[in-house]
């Protein structure tokens, strides 16, 4: 039995995909498409994933310390809303409430992300990466109501910007996942349970 496991750069891979899948979303209802049904099931499969690695990041703290609550508490939430929000629209139930978790969400991350430099948790590259994975993420959690906003005239405008801001949030948790997993597979070759 492995005495360590870290399967943060496969969360930040999802956590990635699900900011694409989001910046979709945004992207058809601000452009005024109404068919976004095929974004329903990957949405579920990535929301189920996100609730399940985040709950068990957040309850058995596989990291060393608050680092399970930086990112995993996040994640298990995530996931609890891309799965709302997946039912949701397969039943043709209006979403906008869950943007309103969102935003509460996003108080939650501006808390991480003062703590990433408070408690020192990240230093030089990985504090740039981190803080801007968190700042971010904020941003579009915090903007996430602006469902409640007409896509039509300067509105649509509102929504593309949220498109950016997940398109951002997308780019730092791929690099960070990325350099992530080559740096573990570097620390692991010799790693026998």
């Amino acid at each position: 039995m492995a005495t360590f496991i870290d399967p943060l750069t496969v969360m930040l891979l999802s956590l990635g995909m699900s900011a694409l899948l989001l910046a979709l979303y945004y992207f058809k209802v601000g452009s005024g498409k109404k068919d976004i049904s095929s974004l329903v099931v990957p949405a579920f499969i990535l929301g189920l994933f996100n609730a399940v690695s985040g709950f068990l990041m957040s309850f058995t703290w596989p990291l060393p310390g608050s680092y399970n609550m930086l990112f995993g508490d996040p994640l298990l939430v995530l996931g609890l809303l891309m799965i709302a929000g997946s039912y949701m629209i397969s039943k043709g139930m209006d979403v906008k409430v869950l943007s309103l978790l969102g935003f509460l969400l996003g108080v939650y991350l501006i808390v991480g992300m003062i703590g990433i430099t408070q408690f020192g948790m990240e230093s030089g590259n990985d504090w740039l990466t981190a803080t801007g994975l968190y700042a971010f993420s904020m941003l579009a959690a915090i903007f996430s109501p602006i469902l409640y906003l007409k896509p039509k005239g300067s509105g649509k405008y509102a929504y593309y910007f949220e498109v950016f801001l997940l398109v951002v949030v997308m780019l730092f948790a791929l690099l960070i996942g990325y350099m992530g997993l080559d740096e573990h597979l570097g620390a692991f070759s010799t790693y026998f349970p």
